[in-house]
């Protein structure tokens, strides 16, 4: 790989701030502290901090504050400025918008790469998505079956870089899962309609002597809410959102971990669960790689299945354990390490060839 004679300038609308476990922020920022400062230049945002303090103390980090309004006009400006070498992960929001545009008319001579986390459709596909497939240098996917649907739809086929597993926070219990009155099944994600949190309050209604456990906020949290009081659900906590360490702390707690989610990429709770040795059951719609089928959990093709799946779980200690071990083993392949090379890699060739404005290949 050929090197850089100054430092390669990286731009990114992701946020530093150490308590924002949003999925994007996450993976950015532990590329970000990987990176080699003597290679790399990066500027983050903030919200106000405190920031990660790996990201603080990076020589040649800069970290732009966010405001509640003004941002993209004065954000754009900046840029406009420093002319970075690349624009990464953009967020589909009214900066990444306004840096398109710039783009077209300016000769700015920024590279910009997408990485798409989603799996594409017709829903998901379209609006700034479709626009920053199209207009982007280069595109990458967080997992094969990501990849697969954006090159199905935009006959684009990005190469596939996993995200990976805050090693901080989350590991394997140091003992034997203590044996407990009841056990535990938890819930990790946002309250939205396509993680299906209310399937996880079905399954306690069937399960009275199981805690299940639900972490994160949303807007369907209110129904949810609501459907526990009428089904009688009395095994039923919400923990709201949990910083990284506490989400960590409650996964080696757990006995099973549900995720009845039908809409993906490669969900880094999922190998958060997997790290520290949760077995989980999820759906198989996105192919979730974090997941090995009978091995390190169980996927569903259908709800039935996810429920059966479950209940083999919760039935047998002996599984349980068997996974537990199984997952952690699965886990070791999403390392940070790892990935922020290939990341590091990625931006080494991307200022190399930033001057030939069409798609570079990814073959």
């Amino acid at each position: 790989m050929a090197h850089a004679s100054r430092l390669i300038r990286v731009f990114t609308p992701s946020f530093a701030d150490e308590n924002d476990t949003n999925a994007q922020n996450l993976t950015v920022k532990e590329v970000v502290a990987r990176l080699d400062p003597e290679l790399f230049e990066v500027t983050m945002l903030s919200e106000g901090g405190p920031d990660d303090p790996r990201i603080v103390a990076r020589k040649n980090t800069r970290i732009l504050p966010y405001y509640a309004h003004g941002n993209t006009l004065r954000l754009l400006l900046r840029i406009l400025a420093d002319r970075p070498d690349i624009y990464f992960f953009p967020r589909y929001g009214p900066l990444d918008r306004a840096f398109l545009g710039a783009r077209k008319y300016l000769p700015l001579n920024t590279a910009l790469i997408t990485y798409v986390v989603m799996m594409m459709n017709k829903e998901t596909g379209g609006g700034m998505v479709a626009r920053l497939i199209r207009e982007s240098d280069r595109v990458y996917a967080n997992s094969t079956f990501v990849s697969e649907s954006v090159q199905e739809i935009f006959r684009v086929h990005p190469a596939a870089v996993y995200d990976g597993v805050d090693r901080r926070f989350f590991f394997p219990s140091q003992s034997e899962r203590a044996s407990k009155k009841k056990l535990v099944v938890l819930y990790a994600g946002s309250f939205q309609p396509r993680k299906r949190a209310e399937i996880v309050i079905e399954q306690a209604a069937r399960w009275p002597d199981v805690e299940f456990r639900l972490a994160g906020k949303g807007e369907t949290e209110t129904e949810c809410r609501a459907l526990v009081q009428q089904r009688g659900c009395g095994n039923v906590v919400f923990l709201g959102h949990l910083p990284s360490a506490q989400l960590g702390e409650q996964m080696r707690e757990a006995d099973a971990f549900l995720f009845p989610s039908v809409l993906e990429g490669h969900p880094q709770v999922l190998i958060q669960a997997a790290a520290c040795g949760l077995p989980a059951v999820a759906m198989s719609l996105y192919r979730p790689d974090a997941v090995a089928h009978g091995r390190s959990g169980f996927l569903a093709d259908n709800d039935q299945e996810l429920a059966d799946s479950l209940d083999s779980l919760l039935r047998d200690a002996e599984l349980r354990r068997r996974m537990s071990t199984a997952a952690a083993e699965h886990a070791k392949q999403f390392d940070w390490d790892r990935i922020a090379g290939q990341w590091g890699e990625i931006f080494q060739d991307t200022a190399v060839h930033k001057n030939n404005r069409g798609r570079i290949a990814e073959d």
